[in-house]
């Protein structure tokens, strides 16, 4: 059974059909790509997959649980979490209590144990840390959990973001075009990341992305978007030589 199964996915705003019967089946462990022009309704199938908005018509099923519709809080604690185009980190939290944003989705305390600080609240705080602190060694960002995110460097930004996703304990994460913005060494140190965040927490990736060396270097399989319409899925060499695909998203 795959882990996340879209179908018939369809979305309109004002008339126009932003997203148009879209499918996609995508196994657990799967790195898959999906691309397209500006405007293709990429980011709006990743608001649909979150409950940001509602469709109009579709099924979302993530490891056989129907999410089609559900508030934003209810799949992220399903286990679907994600990244966006232009980063957004709390700038004025320290990059652990970053960290420590995600993990509240499976860590809690009552408003009484917080406000007289019971030994509850302690318990929690104690455990959350350590497991911040072990996330952020993960990607190598321990030594500057002090630090308030803003001040970090674009590309070490872009692994906090990552790493608060993944404090959420998530079956699939979303990431939107996490190259966007960096140079080729911070790309080739993103595709580095990417791999070696799905092996070692076993995790399932959809991504959006425009940067062809990285679709061709870490995406397994492809759907490609035009007009809120699917042109093309498949096996990601298949997809990108592809005549229509040339023709549509590269603009030959």
């Amino acid at each position: 059974m795959a882990l996340l199964e879209v179908k018939d996915l369809s979305i309109s705003f004002g008339g126009l059909r932003a997203v148009d019967d879209f499918n996609v089946s995508i196994e657990k462990g799967q790195l898959y790509g999906l691309i397209g022009p500006n405007g293709a309704g990429k980011t709006t199938i990743f608001n649909l997959l979150t409950g940001v908005y509602k469709p109009s018509k579709g099924k979302i099923e993530l490891d056989g649980k129907n999410i089609t519709g559900h508030s934003t809080i209810e799949i992220s604690k399903a286990g679907i979490a994600r990244t966006f185009q232009n980063i957004r980190l709390f700038d004025k939290l320290t990059v652990l209590d970053n960290v420590k944003v995600g993990l509240h989705n499976h860590n809690r305390y009552s408003t009484a144990a917080g406000i007289f600080r019971l030994p509850t609240f302690y318990r929690t705080e104690k455990r959350m840390n350590e497991r911040a602190m072990e996330l952020l060694k993960v990607f190598d960002l321990d030594g500057e959990a002090d630090y308030l995110a803003s001040n970090l460097p674009y590309g070490r930004q872009r692994k906090l973001e990552i790493a608060r996703a993944l404090a959420t304990e998530p079956k699939l994460l979303l990431l939107d075009e996490p190259a966007a913005g960096m140079n080729p060494n911070e790309t080739k140190e993103l595709m580095d990341t990417i791999h070696f965040v799905r092996d070692r927490f076993d995790m399932t990736i959809l991504l959006i992305e425009h940067d062809m060396k990285l679709v061709a270097g870490i995406c397994e399989e492809l759907s490609v978007l035009n007009f809120g319409k699917e042109l093309a899925q498949g096996k990601t060499s298949d997809v990108l030589n592809d005549p229509e695909v040339i023709k549509a998203y590269l603009g030959e």
